[in-house]
């Protein structure tokens, strides 16, 4: 992957969240010259002082680099961002409001700021940020602060927590889309280096990509933990039901793990928004909905055989490992852990939280639940440890020691992380997903305090 030659670009990324940030450090990578605008002033004085606002692996040493370089630097002013940019990228947040739609005061207080702020005629606007499909388009009323009409491209970006640097490098694809066609090619030929097939497409039609692809990957999760309920019935593996499925090209492997489902800042809430939107638009939008109630039917599975095996969640404790919706990140957001703790708490049980980079987040979000670094001592004296994050420091764990400190030998697997036969030859009671020969017996008589 090598630079084009001349093609050193001003660029201004507006948003210095996950989005922002990486694709900060990436563009500097690539040899154009960025600068990282957010309005919390407080995260560009860390970030200008080398500290990271979240954890994403190889993030760090990038944005370091970047700025040792030259290439890279931050603000908090929209003026200095945006005076001699040449490319502008709007990558702030859209949380999902109550109803499920997306919030789009961020992105719309970004326009306004950008379009008052100095814009230089001829520089490009490039939508990240994730919204209703039509969001780009509400950014052309900078014409009336400005009196012209900057070109505005949708950009969606694909960037999982955890591998976001390699998403951004070596995607799949890149959609850019524009009714403006210089405009579009104008951006992609900032993507042009990294030799990736590049989507050039209308503006509605790239952010829909956006959408279409989060829920159906949302779909297959929620397909496997159908499946998965099945398989337990039957007496099936869904293990092994999922290597066959994946090796039906037309299917593919990822995204078939059975569990307790998808959580973060994008699955759940695209999906909740695009089937939002569709009734809006008069559609029925049952299959989204079914993926949706699917996901949250498992957090409720678990908790219910947790309880089974119990007898009562009432005064047990139980250690919770993993608080982050997925392994290399410290995002909590619609994490399943959360839902976890908040049904067994609600059935008076006593949860133990252990994370390795996520408890800062969650401290924020439940400043009362007991927390521990340690996971030896989080399940010190508990009747059932519970599997919500398949970090690799839980799966090697030393089992005898685990099953010598806890008062009950049951592990709860809700990522079918541990090897199963492994984890009963240690001695414990073990229950996956979708894993046959689960123990229905309750371990011991209910305790009452």
């Amino acid at each position: 992957m090598k630079r084009l030659p001349g093609t050193e670009e001003r660029i201004a990324i507006i948003g210095a969240g996950h989005v922002g940030l990486v694709t900060a450090a990436c563009f500097a990578k690539l040899g154009h010259l960025v600068i990282c605008m957010d309005v919390e002033q407080e995260r560009i004085e860390r970030l200008e002082r080398g500290e990271m606002p979240f954890f994403e692996p190889g993030l760090s040493e990038l944005v370091l680099a970047g700025c040792a370089s030259g290439r890279l630097r931050f603000t908090s002013s929209f003026e200095e961002a945006v005076a001699e940019a040449q490319f502008v990228f709007i990558a702030v947040g859209t949380p999902t409001t109550v109803g499920g739609l997306p919030d789009l005061r961020n992105v719309r207080a970004a326009g306004r700021a950008i379009a008052t702020a100095g814009l230089q005629e001829g520089a490009i606007l490039i939508s990240k940020s994730t919204g209703p499909v039509g969001i780009s388009q509400a950014l052309e009323h900078l014409q009336e602060v400005r009196g012209f009409s900057p070109p505005i491209v949708a950009n969606p970006e694909f960037l999982r927590e955890g591998t976001a640097l390699v998403d951004f490098l070596e995607p799949d694809r890149v959609v850019l889309g524009s009714d403006d066609a210089a405009a579009a090619a104008a951006v992609g030929k900032l993507y042009e280096p990294l030799g990736k097939p590049i989507l050039y497409t209308d503006m509605k039609s790239a952010e829909m990509v956006k959408y279409a692809c989060n829920a159906f990957l949302a779909t297959k999760i929620s397909f496997i933990n159908e499946i998965a309920e099945i398989c337990e019935r039957v007496g099936a593996d869904v293990r092994d039901v999922a290597k066959g499925m994946g090796l039906d090209h037309r299917i593919g492997r990822s995204f078939l793990n059975a569990g307790i489902g998808f959580g973060g800042s994008c699955l759940p809430k695209d999906v909740k928004a695009l089937a939002y939107f569709a009734a809006v638009y008069g559609s029925h939008p049952q299959l989204l909905n079914a993926v949706l109630e699917i996901n949250a039917e498992q957090r409720r599975r678990l908790v219910g055989r947790l309880r089974d095996a119990l007898g009562s969640l009432r005064h047990r404790r139980i250690a919770l490992f993993g608080l982050a919706f997925k392994p290399d990140t410290d995002d909590v957001r619609d994490a399943p852990a959360l839902d976890l703790i908040s049904l067994m708490e609600y059935e008076e049980a006593q949860v133990v939280a252990c994370d390795p980079v996520a408890i800062p987040n969650t401290r924020v979000i439940l400043p009362s639940l007991q927390y521990e670094t340690d996971p030896y001592e989080a399940a010190r004296g508990s009747d059932a440890v519970v599997i919500a994050t398949e970090w690799d420091n839980f799966r090697d764990l030393d089992f005898t020691l685990l099953r010598q400190v806890m008062r009950t030998p049951i592990i709860v697997d809700g990522r079918n992380a541990l090897d199963s036969e492994t984890i009963r030859g240690n001695g414990f009671i073990y229950f996956g997903v979708g894993v046959p020969d689960q123990d229905k017996t309750p371990v011991g008589a209910t305790v009452e305090v």
